[in-house]
């Protein structure tokens, strides 16, 4: 399946870099449950690959790390898209052998399976249905619902090769706990310029680019009027969108300058998640990075 919606001229999540209280014990979750190799490690961190080049995910350990609380804003999940149903049904395969807890829903565009990693940050990995069955309500808004997965049919076409996450997976999207809808949805449209895509009520939205069901999703569930939690919390430490071009990263730039928004400059590539152009905090305190390298 072609995967147009993770490359450019789209805006999209190409890297999640989450905090953890142990790197060891979630180095192995990582590689064990999802599916994911070592890129790289130091004592405090680790870059995670699925095919020896890329990363989609990083770790960081935080010293005296505390626990997520309820009401805070930042991660809701991160969701990692497999490139196939039947990679879904040896993912699932897979992680029956390991009696850990998991939720799943079918919604209708995609269907998804739930698991915390150690710390309780939350994973979803997911198959997205071919878009010709995804439904538009109208122009600009698409059909989601959240019905029970039929395992046993995902299963059905599992061939039992799971060998890890396979190649032309990506980070499908992340969806955050944010302390207000209005704010986050005048902040991630107007400033950003994501398309508000479908609403579920008045406490969550899912914004994307290029007709995608959606790239990002905000929600105040858990997290209405909260703030961020302090930095030795375990959770999200920052993620990154990928822009199309300068001309895009100016434009950007100049609207979070013009609402006050703190715009830090970075120089130098990093050898991992792109050369960084800048980042900068949403409404809810949350980092996002933004990068020009990307497919």
């Amino acid at each position: 399946m072609s995967n147009h919606f993770h490359k450019k001229p789209n805006m999209y999540v190409s890297h999640v870099q989450i905090k953890v209280s142990n790197l060891e014990r979630s180095i192995e979750f990582y590689k064990k449950i999802i599916g994911f190799y070592v890129l790289e490690q130091t004592e405090n961190s680790a870059v995670l690959t699925f095919d020896g080049t890329t990363s989609i995910l990083s770790l960081e350990q935080v010293d005296n790390a505390i626990s997520l609380q309820g009401g805070q804003t930042g991660l809701y999940h991160f969701a990692i898209l497999l490139p196939t149903r039947k990679d879904l049904g040896n993912f699932i395969q897979n992680i029956i052998k390991y009696n850990i807890r998991i939720g799943a829903g079918d919604h209708h565009v995609s269907e998804a399976i739930y698991l915390n990693d150690p710390d309780g940050n939350g994973i979803e990995v997911y198959s997205d249905r071919q878009e010709e069955y995804w439904i538009w309500q109208d122009a600009s808004t698409v059909y989601m619902t959240t019905e029970q997965v039929d395992i046993p049919s995902v299963l059905s076409e599992a061939d039992g090769a799971w060998d890890g996450l396979p190649n032309g997976t990506v980070m499908g999207h992340i969806h955050l706990s944010v302390a207000d809808i209005a704010a986050s949805e005048k902040f991630y449209t107007s400033i950003l310029g994501f398309d508000v895509v479908t609403r579920y009520g008045k406490q969550a939205l899912f914004v994307s680019t290029g007709k995608y069901h959606h790239h990002i999703g905000l929600n105040t569930w858990e997290s209405k009027g909260g703030s961020p939690a302090p930095e030795n919390s375990v959770g999200l430490k920052s993620f990154t969108l990928v822009l199309d071009n300068e001309e895009q990263a100016e434009k950007i730039k100049n609207n979070l300058l013009g609402i006050g928004a703190t715009v830090d400059q970075f120089d130098g590539a990093p050898k991992y998640g792109g050369h960084q152009a800048f980042s900068t905090e949403d409404p809810s305190g949350i980092k996002i990075v933004f990068t020009l390298d990307g497919e």
